[in-house]
């Protein structure tokens, strides 16, 4: 039997029809910066729920190798990258059928105890809606040190 990868680690919020463009649908805590094995994993969850990811934007700072395409699950995913246009800790995800999904990314390295209050966060949070950027600072603020 051929080695399968760990499913992603995810958690998103419920769909909701007054959703606002840019608010936050959830939080991925990928198992490392390797973007194009990660987007495998992701794709593998989420195209069941969300549609065929097509395209997906993510900051350069967090991924030191951003390929233009990633062939995953039997599609092409064209990537996109960017630096200060928009939060450097969210990963924005297209699919033609069903639209735009933000994502708060946690670092591969951060903390268990850090990684679980803010997937609960990104997917639970009920108040004004928070950037992703506004997540990590308050749980660094509010338990110390790094994620």
């Amino acid at each position: 039997m051929p080695f399968r990868a760990p499913t992603a680690r995810l958690a998103l919020k419920p769909l909701s029809p007054s959703r606002r463009p840019g608010e936050l649908d959830g939080a991925w805590w990928p198992r490392s910066r390797d973007l194009a094995s990660e987007l495998s994993a992701l794709a593998d969850v989420l195209d069941p729920l969300w549609g065929r990811i097509a395209r997906v934007a993510v900051n350069q700072r967090f991924w030191p190798v951003i390929p233009r395409k990633v062939f995953v699950n039997g599609h092409v995913v064209k990537v996109a990258w960017f630096t200060s246009e928009s939060d450097p800790h969210r990963i924005l995800l297209l699919s033609y059928t069903a639209g735009r999904w933000d994502l708060l990314v946690i670092p591969p390295e951060s903390r268990a105890t850090s990684a679980t209050r803010l997937l609960a966060a990104a997917s639970g949070h009920a108040g004004p809606p928070m950037t992703a950027t506004a997540l990590m600072t308050a749980e660094q603020t509010l338990h110390g040190g790094h994620v």
